[in-house]
C-alpha cells in the first residue's frame, strides 16, 4: 500500500504562479498531479506615486503587512514595530530579513491579528498597513475606533488573469476525464474569480469537487455558491497543511453516495 497520501489525485491550484511552486511541490511529493490555474495576477504598484504618498504620512509606531505580496512591495515603506497578518506572512518577512515583532499564533487574518494584545492599546499611535488596492477595512476600522491614526499604504493591485479558449477548454477536457479531484482556494477573491473564469459545466462540478482553504470566509462562500460542495477548512495556509487538507476532502468525498443514489 502507497504511504503517499496524493497518489494520482489531481489538484487545482489557483494561486498567483510565483506563490504556486511550493504547494505545487509538496503535492507532488505526496503523489498528486498539480495543475496550475491562477486566477489571480499580482501587479506591482507605481514605485514613484507610492514613494510620493508615503513621504506626506507620519512615520509610523507599528507597520502591518497583509501579506506575502505585502511583503515583496512593501518592504521600503515599513518601519517601527513589524506585524505579519500569519504564518506565511512572517515567514517572508524573516526571509527577507526583516524581525516579526507582532503575529498572531494562530489563525491569518484581521481577527486574529486584532486579538493581539500589541493591539490593544494603541490611541494615538499611527499605524501602517501596507497590503494590495481594495482590501478589506475590518483592520483598519477597528484600529481607528481604538483611537489609532491609520494609513493605508498600497504597493499592489490585483488583476484576473486572461485565458484563451483553448486554455479553459484544456481545463475543462481535464475536468471531465477526472483529472481534477480537488481544488485549493486561498482566499475570497480567488474563489470569486475562478467563478467567473470557470465554463457552465466546470462551474457544476465544483459543488461535487472538493475544495480546500485555509480561510473560513472562503469556505462559508464557497458553500453559498456551491451547495453540497464538499469543501474543508485546512489547520493553516502552508504547504503541508493544505495538502493534509486535501488528502482528508477526497477521502471524505469517495465515501459520499454519488447524487440520485442512496
Amino acid at each position: 500500500m502507497s504511504e503517499r497520501l496524493l497518489d494520482g489525485a489531481g489538484v487545482l491550484i489557483t494561486r498567483p504562479r510565483h506563490q504556486a511552486g511550493k504547494l505545487a511541490d509538496a503535492i507532488e511529493s505526496q503523489g498528486g498531479i498539480a495543475h496550475l490555474f491562477p486566477v489571480i495576477e499580482i501587479l506591482a504598484g507605481n514605485s514613484a506615486a507610492i514613494e510620493a504618498q508615503v513621504a506626506r504620512l507620519q512615520t509610523p509606531d507599528i507597520t502591518v503587512f497583509i501579506s506575502r505580496n505585502a511583503v515583496r512591495h512593501g518592504l521600503p515603506y515599513a518601519t517601527g514595530d513589524i506585524a505579519a497578518i500569519g504564518p506565511a506572512t512572517a515567514a517572508a518577512l524573516r526571509a527577507a530579513g526583516i524581525a516579526v515583532d507582532i503575529c498572531p499564533d494562530s489563525g491569518f487574518d484581521s481577527e486574529h491579528l486584532l486579538a493581539e494584545a500589541a493591539f490593544d492599546d494603541v490611541a494615538d499611535k499611527t499605524i501602517r498597513i501596507i497590503r494590495g488596492e481594495n482590501g478589506r477595512d475590518l483592520l483598519a476600522s477597528t484600529l481607528r475606533e481604538r483611537g489609532a491614526h491609520v494609513d493605508y499604504v498600497c504597493t499592489y493591485s490585483r488583476a484576473t488573469p486572461e485565458y484563451s479558449k483553448s486554455d479553459l477548454a484544456s481545463l475543462e477536457q481535464h475536468w471531465r476525464k477526472g483529472d481534477i479531484s480537488a481544488v485549493t482556494v486561498m482566499s475570497v477573491h480567488s474563489l470569486r474569480n475562478l467563478n467567473t473564469l470557470l465554463s457552465d459545466w466546470c462551474r457544476e462540478q465544483m459543488s461535487l469537487t472538493p475544495l480546500v482553504t485555509p480561510a473560513a470566509r472562503v469556505l462559508k462562500e464557497a458553500l453559498q455558491q456551491y451547495p453540497g460542495c464538499p469543501a474543508i477548512l485546512a489547520d493553516g495556509p502552508r504547504s503541508d497543511d493544505i495538502v493534509n487538507a486535501i488528502a482528508a476532502a477526497i477521502e471524505i468525498s469517495a465515501s459520499r453516495p454519488l447524487p440520485g443514489t442512496s
